[in-house]
């Protein structure tokens, strides 16, 4: 969990330093958000190659070059003379080798270590990457305002590469299974849906897409939501907070839901919830209420990524989890991409986000629908004769 919280900055840092950065290479606004948009492709394809690498070699490794990776970008960053630069340090350093290695393939490695508390042990350590969201842009933003930016990124390079290195270290060991060379779940777990492993990862990243095509409505666009209704960006701001840090407490939440039921029926419970909550942002615009429904938002949201890794440690080779965890994490990565960008469409053509919020909900059902027929799909296969 704190590999991750660290090398989450990754995730957040560019989106802090925009403004500052656009003034400094005197570029527009879309133009300024090509760092971040590398971020997200690089985090997307990175953690596919890192999930890899951590099936075959084992955590350290994939850990360590994301430390130094980080480190490397960071500073290669802060000492750019163009925007090119710092957005090719920030997609292929920061991302593509460092912040993805902090994420998918830690929280497909820490599955193997446990099986009866597997569903916790998973949500706590992906519980890092809102820790992240929660602890990082205030103090970032605190630094750029005092010292700026260039510095700013010099000394979250020396923090990266002091913090996470022993931390890397300290993962030298290898799973129990992988010492003895088994899987954790018998071969006939993969045919228990009656899906071939790519069939079921296919459907699961396609899955993956749908609901965060819906999550990323009102984490991309609460905060210019509340601009639009008249309450300031910054109650936006506030009521994405509180969404990131109530989804911490679903994502430990779904983690001991998962250790009783089940990653499939954890994962429609999660979708089932997220879907009633956009639903609940087209009856209620107070300010109060939006705080509310921000609230339940991130309740009923964190907890379905993580579902995916337990999904995938329950149907599909444990030795292939780090690089199928990894695809699906791309899928929502992408699905976060295309879902922020459509909702920002929808609303240019309405002028109304209560457009968007219901295209959320209708990818949001697709999800459940997805999750529904896979849970169904399994309970009639194990159903007596």
């Amino acid at each position: 969990m704190a590999l991750s919280t660290l090398g989450g900055i990754s995730l957040w840092s560019v989106v802090v330093v925009l403004p500052a950065v656009q003034a400094e290479f005197g570029v527009d606004r879309a133009t300024a958000a090509l760092p971040y948009t590398l971020t997200m492709i690089g985090f997307a394809i990175g953690g596919v190659l890192m999930g890899r690498m951590t099936d075959r070699l084992g955590i350290m490794g994939p850990a360590l070059i994301g430390a130094v990776a980080l480190g490397l970008g960071y500073i290669a960053a802060a000492n750019a003379t163009t925007l090119w630069q710092f957005a090719l340090a920030q997609g292929v350093l920061v991302a593509l080798l460092g912040g993805a290695a902090s994420f998918g393939p830690i929280v497909a490695d820490i599955s193997h270590w446990f099986n009866r508390r597997r569903g916790i042990a998973v949500a706590i350590a992906a519980s890092g990457n809102y820790l992240a969201g929660a602890f990082w842009p205030p103090l970032v933003q605190h630094f750029v305002q005092t010292v700026g930016w260039r510095q700013t990124h010099l000394g979250i390079g020396i923090v990266c590469a002091v913090t996470m290195v022993p931390l890397a270290l300290a993962l030298r060991r290898k799973p129990p299974t992988q010492h003895a060379g088994t899987m954790l779940h018998p071969a006939s777990a993969q045919a228990s849906l009656g899906l071939s492993p790519t069939a079921l990862q296919v459907v699961l990243a396609f899955a993956g897409f749908c609901c965060c095509v819906a999550m990323s409505m009102p984490q991309v666009h609460i905060v210019a939501y509340c601009g639009d209704l008249g309450y300031g960006v910054t109650h936006g701001a506030e009521m994405l907070s509180i969404m990131l840090g109530f989804g911490i407490i679903s994502r430990v939440g779904s983690g001991f839901i998962a250790d009783r039921i089940g990653g499939l029926p954890t994962l429609l419970l999660g979708s089932i919830g997220q879907m009633l909550a956009l639903l609940l942002y087209l009856g209620f615009s107070g300010l109060s209420s939006l705080y509310a429904v921000s609230a339940l938002f991130g309740l009923v949201q964190g907890g379905i990524v993580p579902s995916y890794a337990i999904v995938i440690r329950e149907y599909l080779p444990a030795r292939e989890a780090g690089m199928r965890f990894g695809v699906v994490i791309m899928a929502t990565l992408f699905g976060m991409a295309f879902g922020g960008w459509i909702s920002g469409v929808i609303f240019d053509v309405t002028g109304s986000y209560q457009a968007a919020f219901a295209n959320g909900a209708l990818w949001n059902l697709l999800n459940a629908g997805i999750a529904l027929a896979l849970l169904t799909r399994g309970a009639r296969r194990v159903a007596p004769a």
